[in-house]
């Protein structure tokens, strides 16, 4: 799943449409990203996993910024093109061991929609890590009871099931719910592991030292583990194994991802949404290559040395590495 995990530009309107299990929570006309494109008309609209952004004339001019590469949102007073102050919405983002900043501020200066909504999905997304992400020796098991999520429901519990991760192993109970599988040991409930779906790569059954194990593996991206659980007789192995597989199906035809978010104000109309048409203009790679630049946060750097622009008959200050004058005028990158 990269929508959360990516930040990405000016990307294709298939992108921009939402996966299996994500979901639009709220939808804002009259914002402008200030930094990239500074009075142009957007709209911005923030679902479970991501803000993206695009421009109302040129769809095709586009943000698409997961909440997992946030490191810090917050809300700043900027100066406007017709001389006031508004307050904008601030995202600073790392992704590719680059960091990006944004910021996005509202044509309606009565509106605080565009950093409230932004804030508090990305604080519901943090809090529901436990949904989408492995957690060992977690709090997760209190008095012998694990501590059912909202939205979770514990499909089968199985006692006397082993955890291979050490040569003697670990007895323990086995759950198995509709958003993750968690293991805890009977003698310490500190002993435990919480699996995600989302974060499983392969479930099968192989043979071990200890006799036909349940082998599960995670994706790269969470660690490439490999646990091994074992369960007599055989025939409550293969029955584990299978209802394993099952709720792993069809978590990934419906995932659950544990972001919930009530609105303080009157929810969007979804439909609209799903039914606007908007003519996708073919861009190659080349065109819109080096766009990102614009994004770039330098931290705290010093005034760069000025030079003269032959084209204009001044002295600016020169460009970002990566940038020319001519990039920071145009709307669409020309060929060269």
């Amino acid at each position: 799943m990269w929508q959360d995990n990516q930040v990405k530009f000016d990307v294709s309107l298939s992108q921009m449409e939402m996966r299996s299990g994500e979901y639009l929570i709220d939808k804002l006309d009259m914002i402008e990203d200030t930094k990239g494109n500074s009075g142009d008309r957007g709209r911005l609209l923030v679902t479970n996993l991501r803000i993206m952004w695009h421009s109302i004339a040129y769809p095709r001019v586009n943000l698409s910024i997961g909440f997992n590469t946030f490191d810090n949102v917050t809300t700043k007073f900027i100066n406007t093109l017709f001389g006031t102050t508004t307050q904008a919405l601030y995202v600073l983002t790392s992704y590719k061991n680059c960091r990006y900043e944004f910021i996005f501020s509202n044509m309606n200066n009565r509106s605080s929609r565009h950093y409230t909504s932004v804030m508090g999905v990305y604080r519901a997304y943090i809090s529901s890590k436990i949904y989408r992400e492995i957690k060992l020796r977690a709090g997760i098991i209190l008095n012998g009871r694990l501590s059912i999520l909202p939205q979770e429901i514990i499909e089968l519990t199985t006692a006397g099931v082993w955890n291979l991760s050490t040569d003697q192993g670990n007895v323990g109970t086995f759950i198995i719910s509709n958003v993750r599988i968690v293991w805890y040991a009977e003698m310490n409930e500190q002993f435990n592991v919480s699996m995600p779906y989302l974060t499983i790569n392969s479930i099968n059954i192989r043979s071990s030292k200890f006799g036909p194990t349940l082998v599960i593996t995670t994706t790269e991206s969470s660690g490439s583990f490999i646990l091994g659980f074992r369960v007599d007789p055989s025939e409550e192995l293969r029955f584990l194994h299978s209802k394993i597989t099952s709720s792993y199906e069809t978590y990934s035809k419906s995932p659950i991802f544990g972001v919930e978010y009530t609105f303080e104000h009157e929810s969007i109309d979804q439909a609209e949404v799903v039914t606007e048409q908007i003519t996708e203009t073919d861009i190659t790679e080349d065109e819109i290559s080096n766009v990102f630049s614009v994004y770039f946060s330098e931290g705290e750097v010093k005034q760069r040395k000025p030079m003269l622009a032959q084209n204009l008959g001044l002295s600016v200050e020169e460009p970002k590495e990566g940038s020319t004058l001519e990039m920071l005028w145009e709307l669409f990158p020309t060929n060269k």
